[in-house]
Order: structure tokens, then C-alpha cells, then sequence
């Protein structure tokens, strides 16, 4: 049983939330969520949609097949499509806190999170960059969450996230480069079950700074890191130039790309298959993966939103769970 979190109520994520469980309620994954029944209903999809309000997650896997088990929680107004409202952010930030609350003791095998948007919280006092930080936080683990944008043909894992492209370059560093590679190296033997992984390492600079000629950042900084990495049996190669390392035949060579910055690794990624694509928070203890797309406020209350990566999400969210018990 896997806990799904609400995502902002303005957004698609009751809507896709809706389609999924029809499309998954006999073989699975099960979920429950963590919502407002009466917003569920109003969503595309939600006015025949049977919910099960229950009083304990425990319940969940047994009214699963026949009904949304949802956990209520209520929003402090009534969420309009494609309008977002500061005023329900508690409610959304509550759904996660939740959601990880369960996860800790047990009741649920991982969580998935529904989109949100980070504006919109910001605005409302929430301190954090975006979900990846907020859960590193609530799980009092702070610094050590590592984000991976996970597809059918390609795995990305940026070093910096959330920032400009400015502070991505002063962010930079040996030290976090070698930080993020080992957390993915676990993550890929741990989660996906892959013995002996293949990193490969993303340059910087235009044709990885052509030996120091557009930037040295390879030679100062990434190199190192790789010779560090070395030492320590993971195998890298690299610094790639990075206009050709998401090829084809290059992505045969490796089982994940560290990339250096945001945008870097997920502009592949997106390009590739954005539909299936799923965000996966590597380095904490519990599962957690998320629908690579946002809140999709632009055709929110239309019935037109895809569920297929939250569906993506949900089912690698049990495979990596399966594989974290299989590994224990």
C-alpha cells in the first residue's frame, strides 16, 4: 500500500489521482490518499467516484478494489480550478507530512506526491525550495535527499536543483558532485536493483571546456571528483560533453548521467518521454516518487489531464519498495 498526497487542490492532481485508481483498482499498486473527499468530488471524474473515508490506513488494501480509500483532511476553502489559493496551503503541506508520517511507521511501503506549486506555497510562508527539500527536512535528514528524474530510456540526476543558473556554478563543488554520485550508486544498487551501476558524468562547459579552452570547471572540479569516485570502486565516465552524452549510443554506456545543474539533466529526460517520466528522492529512508510534470493549472477542471506518470510513479514506487525488502 503506497499513500498519495493531495498536490495543490487547484491543480490535476484529484483529477489524475481519480483516473488512476480506476485504471489500477484490480491489479494495483493500491493507494490511499491523503485529501479532501468532498474536493475529490467536485474533480473531474469525482461526481460517481466511490470513496472510502477511513479512520486508520490499516483499512486501505481491503476497500481498495471497490473505492478510493482516502485519509480526510480538509481544506480551509473550497479549491477552484486553475486558481490556486495561498489560504489552502496547510492543507497541502499537510497531505505530505502525513503521507511521510506514515511511511515512518510503517503503514504504507512509500509515499507518491501529487504536484505543487512552489510559488503559491512560498507565498504562504513555506521555506523550502520545492518537495525533494521538505521531505529531507521532515524526515530530519536535511542535505542528504538527492533528486533523480527516472524514464523507460534514461535516468538523470542533476547535482545542483532548485536555483539559477548563476548559483548553480558557485554551488558547484567537488565535494557535491562526489556526494550525489555516491547517493545514486546506493540508490541504483538498493532501489533498481542495478549490481554494479555506471555513472556517467556530465561536463559543464560547451564540449566539456575542450581542455580548459571554454571553462575549467572540468579540470578543477569535476575531475577530481571523479578520481575520488574512482578510488572508491564506482565506475564513472567522463566529464561527457553534453550536447552528445544523451544520445542513444551513449546512453547505452551508462545506467544513470550526473549532471550538473537543472536544467542539464531534465531537458533530456522531458524530451525523451515526458509522460512516463517520474521524479524519485534518492538518499532518505523512505520511498518516495512523484509525477515528473506540475500542477498543470492551465487545464485544471477540463478531464483532460493524463494520469500516466502519476501511474508510472506509483508503480516504480512499489518496485522500489519490493526491491528495499528484497535487498534487506
Amino acid at each position: 500500500m503506497l499513500a498519495l498526497s493531495m498536490g495543490d487542490p487547484a491543480g490535476i492532481g484529484g483529477e489524475i489521482a481519480i483516473k488512476a485508481w480506476r485504471m489500477l483498482r484490480c491489479d494495483g499498486p493500491a493507494f490511499l490518499m491523503i485529501a479532501d473527499p468532498d474536493w475529490l468530488r467536485s474533480c473531474p471524474g469525482g461526481a460517481d467516484l466511490p470513496v472510502a473515508v477511513l479512520s486508520d490506513a490499516s483499512e486501505a488494501s481491503a476497500r481498495f478494489a471497490g473505492a478510493l480509500p482516502v485519509l480526510p483532511l480538509q481544506l480551509s476553502v473550497p479549491a477552484i480550478p486553475g486558481r490556486p489559493d495561498g489560504v489552502n496551503a496547510p492543507a497541502i503541506t499537510a497531505s505530505i507530512a502525513r503521507a511521510v508520517a506514515l511511511a515512518q511507521s510503517g503503514a504504507v511501503s512509500g509515499i507518491v506526491t501529487n504536484p505543487i506549486s512552489k510559488a503559491v506555497l512560498q507565498s504562504a510562508g513555506f521555506a523550502y525550495p520545492g518537495h525533494t527539500e521538505y521531505l529531507g527536512a521532515l524526515m530530519r535528514m536535511p542535505g542528504v535527499e538527492v533528486m533523480m528524474l527516472a524514464g523507460p530510456s534514461l535516468r538523470v540526476v542533476p547535482v545542483t536543483v532548485h536555483c539559477s543558473l548563476r548559483q548553480a556554478v558557485e554551488r558547484l563543488s567537488t565535494a557535491e558532485i562526489v556526494r550525489v554520485a555516491r547517493t545514486t550508486r546506493d540508490a541504483l544498487v538498493r532501489d533498481f536493483g542495478i549490481l554494479a551501476p555506471r555513472l556517467a558524468i556530465a561536463g559543464l562547459n560547451p564540449h566539456a571546456g575542450e581542455s580548459g579552452r571554454m571553462g575549467d570547471e572540468e579540470t578543477t572540479l569535476i575531475e577530481p571528483a571523479m578520481r575520488l569516485l574512482a578510488n572508491e570502486g564506482i565506475r564513472t565516465i567522463g566529464p561527457m560533453p553534453p550536447d552528445t552524452m544523451f544520445t542513444p549510443s551513449a546512453r547505452a554506456r551508462y545506467d544513470a548521467a550526473i549532471c550538473m545543474y537543472h536544467d542539464q539533466a531534465l531537458i533530456p529526460l522531458k524530451t525523451l518521454d515526458m509522460e512516463r517520466g517520474v521524479n524519485v528522492t534518492l538518499g532518505l529512508e523512505l520511498v518516495r516518487t512523484s509525477p515528473d510534470h506540475g500542477t498543470a493549472f492551465d487545464i485544471a477542471g477540463q478531464g483532460i489531464a493524463s494520469p500516466i506518470s502519476l501511474i508510472e510513479a506509483l508503480r516504480l514506487a512499489e518496485t522500489i519498495a519490493r526491491n528495499r525488502s528484497a535487498a534487506a
